[in-house]
């Protein structure tokens, strides 16, 4: 490697850094949603209340993204995988439940 080609080369690494910081930093900030989601969801399923219909989290969810001026599209995005992966959870825990619910009457 040549002189000149050295601090290119230790900015590169400098935001390789950076930027694996912020990845893991956003891997678990969005996890920590999703661990509040599966529990609330388990809690309705548990006491068969309704879940929030989905164009009230979306509504919400497009007002963060103009207030902190994200592209739309990516946006749009990153809601959708949110909502199917709580989608996904709440529909899990609903079978869970309910297989759970069958055992327990179908026990003597």
């Amino acid at each position: 490697m040549s002189a000149g080609t050295w601090p290119i080369q230790a900015q590169l690494n400098e935001l390789r850094a950076s930027i694996d910081n912020i990845d893991a930093a956003l891997t678990h900030t969005l996890a920590e949603p999703f661990r509040c989601t599966k529990a609330a969801g388990r809690i309705k399923a548990a006491h068969s209340l309704p879940v929030e219909p989905e164009r009230v989290q979306i509504a919400r969810l497009r007002r963060l993204a103009d207030d902190t001026h994200m592209y739309l599209d990516s946006a749009e995005k990153v809601l959708n995988f949110a909502i199917r992966e709580v989608i996904c959870y709440h529909e899990a825990i609903a079978t869970e439940t309910a297989a759970g619910a069958l055992q327990v009457k179908a026990q003597p």
